[in-house]
């Protein structure tokens, strides 16, 4: 990480406020991923309703992305952070305070705002601060707080679930939320961009989403979101009903480890190869590791796929949203983010009550059997549409040529 000791002082510290307030909220928002649904199941819902309770922490972003990302781009970065972390320091009390399955989905929606507004900030300030030659880097070290609160998240939030109630679980959720509110408050926002933006203030959500640099990334997101939200969502209970003696907040952690060490290298050797060849591959990561669950049969089998599911993670989303960073000029960029995200969002959305009725029909086992043929799906249209042409797409796609998008001046 030597980049850092290129920049000056206000910006290191910039960046260290951000990545602390980052590791805080993610490790927040994670001590649920391995928790809630188990919750759920506590207070009587079906694995429907754990589907669609889960999922509609995406019906938050979907609703509010778009709108705070051009709050961004007018208003500032830093605001939409302190949206986030507020948000997060509050949804928590909403668990405890009712066990109502309608009740419960608006709060679950309430709290998917808090990643809405964190990641489109967190994002575009990230993008706006790096310097152009070495943003996949920058953004990669950056991005490192997600799967490190992933893993101490799932972890602390396991243990409080096992060892106390869940009421100390949820508290403890909201105090790390109220942490990073904290954090936020001292980060400098940069000034407002005044020059002219490729998108006019009029542009509307779906001139934006059409257009051919924007419009790929979405679809590969949406597909890679249903990967997500069906693995999230589902993988404890899953566990849970193979009576293996693997605990699922150590299959998330163990993810979140892969996750790290793959951001690692990815960035940085993204500025040399391209962010193509590091999307394939994070693509077809997600890929074995829904094949691995569909065939899980030992400990071994859930800590491969973790692992995989990890550096799918760590190169598919970091390296999206570089590429989409690559793609757009300061001024629209939290526009652009949010709206290329909302693909995710939406994934994650469709993924836990779709997939959930799957499973009620045939399983989990089988469930993740269809993730994987989604997510390869993703790997088709990214090999054959991520350019102006087929030939152009697939030498991007496997990191032989620049991308054609990608403006020449950030």
């Amino acid at each position: 990480m030597k980049v850092f000791n290129t920049f000056d002082t206000e910006l290191r510290y910039n960046l260290l406020i951000l990545f602390t307030a980052g590791l805080l909220f993610w490790s927040s928002v994670a001590s649920l991923l391995p928790t809630l649904p188990l919750y759920l199941e506590y207070v009587g819902a079906t694995k429907q309703q754990i589907g669609i309770v889960t999922g509609s922490f995406a019906v938050g972003l979907l609703l509010t992305r778009p709108i705070l990302g051009r709050l961004a781009d007018e208003r500032g970065r830093k605001l939409v952070l302190l949206i986030g972390s507020i948000v997060a320091a509050i949804a928590p009390f909403g668990y405890l305070a009712t066990q109502g399955i309608g009740l419960l989905i608006l709060v679950r929606i309430f709290h998917g705002v808090s990643i809405a507004a964190f990641t489109t900030g967190y994002s575009a300030l990230i993008a706006d601060l790096a310097p152009t030659e070495k943003r996949g880097e920058v953004i990669s070290y950056m991005s490192l707080a997600t799967p490190i609160g992933l893993a101490i998240g799932p972890a602390l939030g396991g243990f409080l679930q096992a060892t106390t109630t869940y009421g100390v679980l949820f508290l403890f959720s909201a105090e790390l939320g109220f942490v990073a509110l904290l954090a936020i408050v001292q980060v400098t926002n940069p000034p407002l961009q005044t020059q002219e933006s490729t998108l006019d203030n009029n542009h509307k959500f779906w001139q934006i989403l059409n257009s051919p640099r924007v419009r790929v990334p979405t679809l590969i997101m949406l597909l890679v979101g249903l990967s997500v939200g069906t693995v999230h969502t589902f993988v404890s209970l899953f566990i849970k009903s193979t009576q293996i003696d693997f605990n699922g907040g150590l299959f998330f952690t163990v993810a979140a480890i892969s996750s790290f060490s793959t951001r690692v290298f990815a960035g940085k050797a993204s500025d040399r190869f391209g962010r193509g060849l590091f999307i394939t591959f994070g693509i077809i990561c997600y890929i074995l590791a829904l094949l691995l669950l569909w065939q899980a049969n030992s400990v071994i089998s859930f800590l491969l796929a973790a692992i995989f599911e990890g550096s799918g993670g760590g190169t598919v989303i970091s390296m999206v949203v570089t590429m989409m960073a690559d793609r757009s000029l300061p001024q629209e960029r939290g526009r652009i983010f949010a709206i290329c995200v909302t693909g995710f969002d939406l994934g994650i959305a469709i993924a836990a009550p779709v997939l959930g009725s799957i499973a009620e029909q045939v399983g989990y086992r089988s469930m993740f059997g269809y993730g994987a043929a989604i997510t390869f799906l993703a790997l088709v249209i990214f090999f054959t549409k991520s350019s102006k042409d087929l030939s152009k797409s697939l030498r991007f796609a496997l990191g032989r040529t620049p991308d054609t998008y990608a403006l020449n001046k950030l």
